[in-house]
This record gives structure tokens, C-alpha cells and sequence, in this order.
């Protein structure tokens, strides 16, 4: 977690507040209406749900608090060693041990309250326990002022923390104060760190940032560190010694050899033996600043061998800057860096992790096949090309000296055109043509089409002036075809006359007798066209032979059933109507009835009465249908079509949809 984490945490309310907020929540949340003629299960549900309410309102702003703020034993290092030394650990413990114990007795204090109202036996005894159970609550809260309000003053503190991220690239600077070190992060970051002449301007550690090599990395800007016992130092230094114990960086150790910021050269080197430990493992820059007023070979040599004892010892390098004049910043900066990169790597290369990725590796190396040497093959017009210069009146014209020329931007438009490559080069200002089905339309118009056009016209007037069109009489070869023209002619006529176009649809196109013909006219036709008919004539006079015999069964199997019903009479002793016909006269007629009958009988009407199926007689019809009709009696006063019919009473309710909306709920509606 890095401290960007830490600036996260939700605000802390004061006790009175916390109150405020819980117990609000509570009334607007949970039932408030109860009265004394309720059930007493209802009155002390009622009761309970306060108190679990209130208690899980507790619970949940309390657990907030206690899972936003950090555990020290879980933050990296730095981070915990820096909260311990702006906010001091065992107060940071104490106050979030007794907001957790605070939530553990508000959870005892609603279990044995809720246990009580379990046996209230009066909605006066279920009021009170339940006001006594808010009340222990509260008085438990207001006890956590302290600790709230100390949480609320590291919360804000903590916002105000630089960004740290403490596993990031790190340029770590240190040193007396008033050494340069606020100056060089100015210059090589976008920090703006507040410089003075004099100690101790920069209070807490500044943190900029700054790109080499494609990488971020981060410069931080430690409070100046006194020589001193640990114990004697205040807060201030502490966080620089904090940062040293715990970044892995590359330390840079500011010198004012100049000693204007009004500690002795012996004082400086004498810090930098003190603090050395603390650089274990980590790069080490020894920083000469101010070299615009005293460069190195200017020092006495009681100071020079002072200063060279640091530089000749191991794993230390050396830069001499100027932050004034800029002189060996970026050296510094690009050394610095550099030597943390390495550092880094090696660090890498010794763990174990790097055996198990070198064993999968494998690193080709190329082999000579010969001993022939191939330069690089550089054209010439490569070679020849000259820099580009901007004033050079002879230089080439770019696409942006173009435009310059043509209006500038918005109004000088590019021709994108002019780069294609074609085989003909006039060829680029060509419009491109309309494409369709993956063909060029132009490809399909014919050049010669007007010419041809007009021969067409000079053609039809030529058969114009020959009287080719003058008259419909010479078009017809005989007089039947004119007669048919005509009787089409005025079949159209007639239908039109007659109405609509449906009419005219559906209206026979030919008279029903014209589509009837003969087998012999069939034949004679098909033999004129020069087909043979014979396998269709054998076909009809088959099937003629044996709807002639079916014909002839059906009159047989008649004939029997009359003369069984009734010698030949009819069934219901109907011998009256046939007294009057003369049987020699219409023999046909009477064998047309008789057969008519004998259908209607056998095939054509029921042979008994299905109304009376399973009933006795037609009392016992009659009263079945009167007591169906009883049992739909109800369903037909509700309107309804049958049993599964749903019943629509009234579509617009008048208590709905009547009336001015009054102010209130119209969820009814």
C-alpha cells in the first residue's frame, strides 16, 4: 500500500455527530407508528427491530473506520515507519483498539437488550428497554470523542502526505540544511519546493518526478539532518532518516564546500560517517554543490583530505554541480540514475529467481559461412542528400512551406492525388469511375449509341412513309380471325362496362362450353399436329369401360334396397305421388327419384337421431337440455362466453379515474 492508498480514507465524525448520524438513521428507517391495543408479539417486534437497527448502523460506521485506516504491521516499512514518526504508533493502536472494542460492547449491549424485549409484557416495558438500550449505546460512543477525533486529525494529515510509492525508482537526497537540495529537485523535476536562506525551509519530505530512459522515477527531497544522537533528533529529521533506513534508492549526499550554510566542511563529513550505515546496499552519490563560488581544488588541505577520505572510499561516486549556474545537473541526474539501474539489476541477478529464467534461455550467436567481409551498401543519393535547413532560400519545398504559400491552415486544402504512383501520370486527375457489381460502368456504354439511335428513327420513319402501321385489316390472314379479334375487342368492351377491376379478375375469359370437346375432334387434332393419340384414346375408353360398370353396380345395389324396403314402393307409403305419373310415359323420372331417394337415405341424411343418443325417451331429452341450461344460467348473467372466460367488471373504476389529483401518493393509479 502507498501512501496514494492512505489518501483514500473517508472523513472521521466527531462522537456528537456519529450520534446524530446513527440515531437519524434509525427513526427514518424503521417503523415509527405503534399503539397500546397491538398485538405484544407486534409491539415487541416493533422494539426489537430498533434496537438491531441501531445496532447494525453502530456496527457498519464503526467497521468502516476500522478497515479504511491502515494496519501498521501490513504497510511496507517506510510507510510504517513514517506514520510511527508523525503520529506515534501506540497512540495510532490505542485509539482504533478502543473503536473495536467499542463495537464489540454495543453488539453485548443490543444482544442482552433484545434478549429482554423478548419478554416485555407491555408496550410501556418494551418502550423503555428499548430506550435504555439506545441510551447505553450512545454513552458508549461518547466516551470514543478522543480517539475519533485523533483519527480524524492523522486523516487529514496523511491527505496532505506526498504520493510515496516506496517500490518505485527512487533518487533519495540528504544532507545539512541549506546545502541545495530543495534547488536541484527544482531543476530537474516539476516540484516547486520552497527555497530560503536558511535552515530547516523544507519541514516534511517533497517528492517530483522526472523521465529517463522511457522510466519514471521519483526525486525525493528529505528535511535537512543535524549531527546528533538519534534519540535528540526531533521529527523533522526523523523522516529523513526514516526514508534512508527503509527506500531502496540511490542516495544522494548534498556537501557545501563553500560551508555558506553555516556548517564547517569537517561537520559535513563527519554527518556523512554518521549515516553511513544507513546507505547499506544502496548507491551512493557524493554531491560537491555551489562549485560557482569553491570547486574542490580550491580547499585547503586540511579540508581536501577530509572530503577525499569519502570520495576514495568503497562504492561512493563523486560530481561536483552548481545548482545556480546548472553546471553537472543532468551529469548528475543521468549518473544517478544509471547507478541505480545497475544496482538494480545486479540485486536481481544474485536472487534466485534469475537461475530458473538463465536455465530457459538460450542466446543464438550468428556463424560466418565465409570469410568474405559484406559492408553495409549505403546509396549514394543517401549520401548525397543535404540537411535540411530552414533558412536555406535553395532547401526543399516541405508540404508545409506549400501551404504557407497557399493560405495556410483551412484554406490551403492537400492534394492527396499527386503522390500515386500510375503508369501514365495524367492519369491522376482522371475521375474516378462508378463501380457497380464489382464492373466499370463505363466500361458497358457503347461510344456508337447515338448513332445507332438515330438509324433506328430513320428506319421506323421509313416504314412510317411505306404504310407499314396505317391499318389493322392487313394484319389478319382470314375472316375467323378477324371475327375472333372483334369478340375479344368487345368482351374487354363489356367488362370494362361493367366495373371494377376485381370484376374483370375474376370474369371467365371464355365461354364454359368452348373448353368442351369431343374424344374424336381431341384425336383428329393431335393427328394433325403430327402426334399420335392412340395411347389417349386407349386410356379413355378404359376408364369410360369402368365408370360405366361402377355406374351399373350402384343401379343394381339400388334397385335391391327398394325392393327390400317395400316392393318397389316407397318407405313412408308415399305410393300417392307417383299415381299421377304414367310409368310407361317417364320411366326415367320414377328410376331418377327412386335413386335419389335411395341416396338420401344410405348416404346423405343421418340414419338416426343423435339427441337421443343414450337417453331413454324424450321426457329424459327434455329435462337433460332444461338442466343444461339451468347450470349456464350463472355464467350468462356475467356476460362470459364460457367457463374460462375472465370476468371484466368495470374498465375504468370511477374512484380511479375520476376527479382532481390531491397532493399525495398516486401509486393506486
Amino acid at each position: 500500500m502507498s501512501t496514494s492508498g492512505l489518501k483514500a480514507i473517508a472523513p472521521v465524525p466527531t462522537a456528537a455527530d456519529f450520534l446524530d448520524i446513527v440515531l437519524s438513521k434509525t427513526q427514518r428507517k424503521t417503523p415509527t407508528v405503534i399503539h397500546k391495543n397491538f398485538k405484544i408479539s407486534r409491539i415487541r417486534n416493533f422494539y426489537m427491530r430498533k434496537v438491531k437497527f441501531t445496532q447494525d448502523s453502530f456496527d457498519e460506521k464503526l467497521g468502516a473506520i476500522l478497515e479504511e485506516f491502515p494496519m501498521l504491521d501490513d504497510l511496507h516499512p517506510f510507510l510504517a515507519s513514517l506514520m510511527n514518526v508523525l503520529y506515534d504508533k501506540n497512540h495510532y493502536k490505542l485509539a482504533l483498539g478502543q473503536l473495536r472494542t467499542a463495537r464489540h460492547l454495543i453488539d453485548h449491549v443490543a444482544k442482552d437488550y433484545v434478549r429482554l424485549l423478548k419478554f416485555g409484557d407491555s408496550l410501556y416495558r418494551c418502550k423503555q428497554l428499548k430506550r435504555a438500550a439506545l441510551g447505553r449505546m450512545a454513552t458508549i460512543m461518547r466516551r470514543q470523542k478522543d480517539p475519533l477525533a485523533y483519527l480524524e486529525q492523522v486523516r487529514q494529515h496523511i491527505s496532505r502526505l506526498p504520493a510515496i510509492d516506496p517500490t518505485a525508482r527512487t533518487l533519495l537526497i540528504c544532507g545539512y540544511p541549506n546545502v541545495g537540495k530543495s534547488s536541484f529537485i527544482n531543476k530537474v523535476t516539476r516540484a516547486d519546493v520552497d527555497v530560503q536562506p536558511y535552515a530547516f525551509t523544507t519541514k516534511s519530505l517533497f517528492i517530483g518526478h522526472l523521465d529517463y530512459r522511457y522510466m519514471r522515477w521519483q526525486v525525493i527531497d528529505t528535511p535537512g539532518i543535524l549531527d546528533h544522537p538519534l534519540e535528540d533528533m526531533n521529527t523533522i529529521e526523523m523522516q529523513s532518516i526514516t526514508a534512508l533506513a527503509h527506500l531502496k534508492a540511490c542516495v544522494l549526499y548534498f556537501m557545501d564546500l563553500s560551508e555558506q550554510c553555516g556548517y564547517t566542511l569537517e561537520a559535513q563529513c563527519k554527518l556523512f560517517h554518521s549515516i553511513r550505515p544507513l546507505f547499506a546496499n544502496k548507491p551512493v552519490m557524493l554531491v560537491m554543490n555551489k562549485i560557482d563560488v569553491t570547486r574542490l581544488d580550491d580547499l585547503s588541505p586540511e579540508n581536501r583530505t577530509l572530503v577525499d577520505e569519502i570520495i576514495n572510499s568503497e562504492g561512493v561516486l563523486n560530481v561536483q554541480v552548481s545548482c545556480y549556474t546548472d553546471e553537472g545537473v543532468m551529469e548528475l541526474k543521468n549518473k544517478a540514475c544509471d547507478a541505480l539501474l545497475e544496482h538494480r539489476v545486479e540485486a536481481k541477478l544474485k536472487g534466485n529467481k534469475v537461475n530458473s529464467i538463465l536455465n530457459r534461455l538460450h542466446v543464438a550467436q550468428p556463424k560466418a559461412r565465409d570469410d568474405i567481409v559484406r559492408e553495409p551498401f549505403i546509396p549514394e543519393a543517401i549520401k548525397n542528400k543535404q540537411k535540411y535547413d530552414k533558412g536555406d532560400p535553395e532547401r526543399r519545398r516541405l508540404e508545409r512551406d506549400i501551404e504557407a504559400g497557399e493560405g495556410g491552415p483551412g484554406v490551403y486544402n492537400i492534394n492527396l492525388k499527386k503522390n500515386w504512383l500510375l503508369a501514365n501520370p495524367e492519369w491522376k486527375e482522371d475521375v474516378i469511375p462508378e463501380v457497380v457489381d464489382g464492373k466499370n460502368v463505363a466500361d458497358f456504354i457503347d461510344p456508337d449509341i447515338i448513332e445507332k439511335l438515330e438509324a433506328l428513327e430513320r428506319e421506323e420513319e421509313k416504314l412510317e412513309a411505306e404504310g407499314f402501321y396505317d391499318s389493322d385489316e392487313d394484319i389478319f390472314d382470314s375472316e375467323d380471325e378477324r371475327e375472333a379479334a372483334e369478340a375479344k375487342v368487345n368482351l374487354r368492351k363489356k367488362l370494362q362496362s361493367q366495373g371494377t377491376k376485381k370484376a374483370m379478375k375474376n370474369a371467365a375469359r371464355l365461354p364454359r362450353t368452348a373448353g368442351l370437346r369431343t374424344l374424336s375432334e381431341l384425336t383428329t387434332g393431335m393427328t394433325k399436329a403430327g402426334l399420335n393419340p392412340s395411347r389417349i384414346q386407349e386410356r379413355a375408353e378404359m376408364l369410360a369401360k369402368v365408370a360405366g360398370a361402377k355406374r351399373k353396380r350402384q343401379r343394381e345395389d339400388e334397385d335391391a334396397e327398394m325392393d327390400v324396403d317395400g316392393n318397389g314402393e316407397m318407405e313412408g307409403g308415399a305410393e300417392g305421388e307417383w299415381m299421377d305419373v304414367d310409368e310407361e310415359a317417364a320411366p326415367s323420372k320414377r328410376t331418377k327419384a327412386n335413386s335419389g331417394a335411395a341416396i338420401a337415405k344410405a348416404g346423405r341424411g343421418p340414419r338416426s337421431n343423435r339427441q337421443l343418443a343414450g337417453m331413454r325417451d324424450e321426457a329424459q331429452v327434455a329435462k337433460a337440455v332444461k338442466l343444461r341450461n339451468l347450470g349456464q344460467r350463472e355464467r350468462n348473467m356475467h356476460a362470459k362466453a364460457g367457463e374460462s372466460d375472465r370476468a371484466i367488471k368495470v374498465k375504468m373504476p370511477k374512484h380511479l379515474f375520476s376527479g382532481k389529483r390531491k397532493m399525495g401518493k398516486t401509486d393506486r393509479r
